[in-house]
């Protein structure tokens, strides 16, 4: 039974388990080759392991498995399937105060996990805190989410969440998924996405990452405003009209008409420019 509380919606059809598992390649049907180390070089972390549903497919690969489940009753069943498969670890956790370096002992990550949809951005989140040791993270999530995770400067979805998301990693929207493939099914539509690290992070080595995303978070404050009014509590607006000019970019431009390389190099043009 799924606690809603807990946002669980558990993947209960076996073919679109299958396509998932096909997509992120590990299914035994699968025809495409894994472009990471051998199994004995990484291994998966799996965040909401609900019943086993794709924890199965995982172990299959022969690669060890941490599944992590934060409710108590689940963790419990998954033992049996742990009996199953030596390679399988359960962990009953949040994610949010799981350490992934430890978890992962030294072997580098992947990660696939059906996520509660109201804790998408602060799992992301502290994925994200860990990005040099992981090379893909696979996520159900969100269709709606999705969409902005994947989003391009100039589009209505592009905002905060697109550039964290591209700054660490480059994401694809690979498959839509009904409400009907889960059990209970959620009031929205879901989409498997894939975010492979590294970013655009690897291109801006001079940038200072908690200087920037908090620069971000300010560029994107209130939307509709040009990105001289969202930092005039940091910067002149003439300053920041200069600094636009200086990238080739319109004096009146918002945040989410700019590229990830751009507000970095806004930033880098702004520097610690004079306050009001």
């Amino acid at each position: 039974m799924a606690r809603q509380r807990l946002g669980q919606h558990f993947l209960a059809d076996e073919g679109w388990r299958e396509e998932i598992a096909r997509a992120i390649r590990v299914s035994a049907q699968s025809i495409a080759p894994s472009p990471l180390a051998n199994n004995a070089e990484f291994c998966w972390i799996e965040i909401g392991a609900g019943h086993g549903e794709m924890t199965e497919h995982l172990a299959s690969t022969g690669a060890p498995v941490h599944a992590i489940e934060l409710d108590a009753r689940l963790a419990a069943t998954l033992k049996q399937l742990a009996k199953r498969f030596p390679n399988v670890e359960i962990v009953s956790a949040d994610i949010l105060e799981s350490d992934i370096a430890k978890i992962a002992a030294g072997k580098r990550v992947r990660v696939y996990g059906n996520l509660p949809y109201y804790i998408t951005s602060p799992i992301l989140h502290h994925l994200f805190a860990s990005a040099e040791l992981i090379d893909e993270i696979h996520i159900v999530i969100q269709h709606e989410v999705a969409l902005r995770l994947a989003a391009q400067p100039g589009t209505r979805d592009y905002g905060y969440l697109s550039v964290l998301t591209q700054y660490f990693s480059r994401p694809e929207l690979v498959l839509e998924i009904p409400r009907g493939a889960f059990r209970p099914p959620p009031e929205v539509g879901s989409a498997l996405v894939t975010l492979r690290l590294p970013g655009e992070r690897a291109k801006l080595p001079q940038i200072d990452q908690a200087a920037f995303l908090d620069f971000v978070k300010l560029c994107f404050a209130q939307k509709r405003k040009t990105l001289a009014n969202n930092l005039k509590s940091r910067v002149k607006p003439q300053l920041v009209r200069q600094a636009l000019a200086n990238l080739k970019l319109r004096a009146d431009a918002r945040a989410e008409q700019l590229s990830v390389a751009n507000l970095a190099g806004l930033l880098q043009q702004l520097g610690s420019g004079p306050r009001d």
